[in-house]
């Protein structure tokens, strides 16, 4: 079945650019964005992280954490981070666990071919661990300023 609001948000843990690991549960009184995105240096993907970075001190001033996660590995975020001065944390979930968890690990298709890949996709965690939102098949244009608001709101 699939995750819905108001649910508890699944706990992970999983390691990070630069080194180490995020647990989710550790980030408790926290709200927090998870957003789930393919594959770093791809445009749609560059352009979303640049979005969340852009808009980090509002998500700060308003008690919210920005993560990204994706089946990269951790060296790549690290590269990725780097290049374009991201200032939140990278998570790798090379074994789609974190994926799956949360119903994005899905069949994809692009130009007949069929595969599996991250569905994009954000969840905006209350300070409780509770699903407060949920954006599935985000599309990039806006939708850091959407999330922002609703983070606004909580």
């Amino acid at each position: 079945m699939a995750l819905q609001e108001g649910d508890k948000a699944p706990d992970f843990t999983l390691p990070r650019d630069g080194g180490g690991e995020i647990d989710l549960s550790a980030l408790r009184g926290r709200k927090v964005v998870l957003y789930a995105y393919p594959k770093d240096n791809t445009p749609a993907c560059t352009e979303e992280a640049i979005a969340f970075n852009r808009l980090r001190r509002e998500f700060t001033a308003c008690g919210t954490e920005i993560i990204g996660v994706s089946p990269d590995s951790a060296k790549k975020h690290g590269n990725f981070k780097r290049k374009y001065e991201l200032d939140f944390p990278l998570l790798a979930d090379e074994t789609q666990a974190l994926a799956n968890a949360y119903g994005i690990w899905v069949e994809k298709s692009l130009y007949g071919r069929k595969y599996m890949g991250v569905e994009r996709s954000t969840f905006l965690i209350d300070s409780e661990g509770r699903l407060a939102r949920i954006w599935r098949k985000v599309k990039v244009a806006g939708h850091a300023e959407e999330v922002l608001a609703a983070a606004q709101e909580l």
